[in-house]
């Protein structure tokens, strides 16, 4: 069924399960024993019905459809496990580097979106840092 879907609209799925994922990590800030994938998809259900342009455009007997379902499921486990396998960049590991020697912080991290949020979180905490 979702291979029958067009490839804006396949785009626009694998797109919105990416970005609730990382928004969902960064409210959790990456903890991993806070995870918890019914969670995760608590906040993509709600990210779909408020955000998500591909939701409306697809045909509703096809969204209850289990059969869907499970093809929605594999497409979450294949995003989630890409995300997880991107290593950080070689920018991003200077930055953070940097960045945790400014801050006297020592963050593990291990994928190339959790890099990210770590270096938006310490720049963040920076500003704070030098405002004050």
């Amino acid at each position: 069924m979702l291979s029958n879907l067009s490839q804006g609209i396949k785009i626009s799925i694998t797109r919105s399960i990416k970005t609730a994922f990382e928004q969902y990590m960064a409210r959790i800030l990456w903890d991993e024993k806070t995870y918890r994938f019914e969670d995760f998809l608590d906040e993509w259900r709600t990210y779909i019905h408020t955000s998500a342009s591909w939701y409306d455009k697809v045909d509703e007997e096809i969204k209850t459809s289990p059969a869907f379902h499970e093809e929605l499921a594999a497409k979450i486990n294949e995003v989630i496990e890409r995300i997880f396998s991107e290593e950080p960049t070689s920018g991003q590991l200077e930055e953070l580097e940097a960045l945790q020697k400014e801050m006297g912080t020592d963050f593990d991290f291990s994928c190339r979106a959790e890099a990210k949020f770590y270096i938006d979180f310490l720049s963040e905490q920076l500003k704070k840092k030098k405002s004050n």
